[in-house]
């Protein structure tokens, strides 16, 4: 008869106690170890715990490398994100809010795959029922017979039907519904996620069949469950986008077979995900005309430029406190070292001033490339001068004024350029120039505010 025993596992980091503890020694949280209780007999469904019978190491010089053998997705932006594709054996994470749009997308990628490989798809859902997914497949259009539904939270289950139909494809909604029967704790419980991932990526890289598995998000933005998850597979994937707009955003996080820099670019409508081959005219289609505050960045994603918009209304406190400092899309801290800039090289008096930025679109900005068009938006509506809409301007903000260099400042003029900007302000470092615009070029903040307002 099997025996159970008894282990406490931490919620936030993962770490394991034989006893119960206040504090995780692990990550310093206080009251995140839950019970776990795990049968100590092996089961035939658990080959994780077996003795592997791996080779014995071998000079990576000896190792016989093969090239990687990428499938389509039928979704030019997914597959940029990806690399190019989907690898063969792969197991790979997919996250983002409450009807952000996930399932929508699985649900095309697996008709793609099912109507374009000559093989079965296999969807298996957790959390809705056959008639809940024939619904979404209808109301998509997307309906084909080699595209297989399974509602079927039994990991064990899964592997077997996996095993037997061996499908081009697996996608499962989510690892926090699926539960191994091996385990006494509820699905979504630490130990469920993580031997639930533990399971499919060893189904994955032995069978070679590709695995997406969909992953719940707290309200902090990270994934539900211990953080192994996300190290145990081959790429994460960040579903980004609100109910109130409809441009969605996929963002690679990890990628063990491509670059973590890429986005893909989405329109949500009422057919599913469509794809957006001109995101800088969607970002600047609403841009303001004759309206202070407002500028134009041509920022890096990957290897793409776009063109956003970025706004800033600087406003008179009403209070003798404290002024207001309030910053979505960019980095909150970037933004405090350029207010800080302003007031101290510039001379701007920003201390009775509520300020607030925005990126236009609901698009979020991580590289320093647009600390200069922060600086440009709120020394305009502080100063209510109306930047010319033909101008752009791009470049890094130092402590000390200076404007640094930024990458690829070629693709990004050009990326201008095709938009119909005239004029640039561009750090003067750099790689050489070479373009159609009237490109200025600036050293200091003093300069670049100067060429702006010209």
């Amino acid at each position: 008869m099997a025996k159970t025993a008894v282990r406490f596992v931490c919620q936030n980091c993962g770490a394991e106690y034989p006893k119960w503890m206040g504090r995780c020694s692990g990550c310093g949280e206080w009251n995140t170890l839950v019970e776990e209780r795990v049968r100590s007999s092996r089961s035939k469904h658990q080959p994780w715990v077996e003795p592997s019978g791996s080779k014995a190491p071998q000079a990576i010089t000896e190792v016989v490398s093969t090239a990687e053998s990428r499938s389509t997705t039928g979704i030019a932006e997914l597959d940029r994100v990806l690399g190019g594709g989907i690898v063969p054996g792969s197991l790979g994470l997919l996250g983002g809010e409450p009807g952000v749009g996930k399932s929508t997308l699985l649900m095309q990628v697996a008709a793609y795959t099912a109507a374009s490989r000559g093989g079965k798809v296999l969807y298996v859902s957790g959390e809705e029922s056959l008639s809940q997914l024939k619904l979404r497949a209808e109301r998509l259009g997307l309906l084909t017979e080699q595209l297989l539904v399974l509602s079927e939270s039994n990991a064990f289950t899964i592997g077997d039907y996996v095993e037997s139909l061996e499908p081009k494809l697996v996608l499962i909604d989510s690892i926090q519904t699926i539960y191994l029967p091996d385990l006494n704790s509820a699905p979504g419980s630490v130990a469920q996620v993580r031997e639930g991932a533990a399971y499919f990526l060893k189904l994955a890289k032995s069978t070679g069949i590709p695995i997406i598995l969909v992953g719940h998000v707290t309200k902090g933005g990270s994934f539900a469950g211990p953080k192994v998850l996300e190290h145990a597979v081959d790429y994460v994937l960040y579903f980004e986008g609100t109910n109130q707009q409809s441009v969605r955003i996929i963002r690679g996080v990890k990628n063990r077979f491509g670059s973590t820099n890429e986005v893909g670019i989405f329109d949500m409508t009422d057919k599913g995900l469509v794809e957006v081959d001109n995101p800088s005219g969607l970002f600047l289609a609403e841009r303001p005309i004759d309206s202070s505050g407002s500028v134009v960045v041509p920022c890096l994603e990957g290897t793409r430029p776009l063109l956003v918009e970025i706004q800033a209304l600087v406003a008179q406190t009403p209070f003798s406190g404290t002024p207001r400092r309030q910053a979505t899309g960019v980095d909150y801290h970037r933004f405090s070292i350029i207010l800080a800039v302003l007031e101290k090289r510039q001379g701007y008096q920003l201390q009775t001033q509520d300020v607030f930025v925005n990126v236009a679109g609901g698009f979020k900005l991580t590289e320093p490339g647009v600390d200069l068009g922060i600086a440009c938006a709120v020394a305009s509506s502080y100063r209510n001068h109306v930047i010319a809409p033909d101008l752009a301007v791009i470049g890094e903000v130092g402590l000390s004024g200076e404007i640094r260099g930024v990458s690829q400042i070629n693709a990004r003029l050009k990326e201008l350029a095709k938009l119909g900007f005239k004029r640039a302000v561009v750090p003067a470092v750099g790689e050489n120039i070479v373009s159609d615009l009237d490109v200025i070029q600036v050293k200091t903040v003093s300069q670049a505010l100067d060429a702006v307002f010209e």
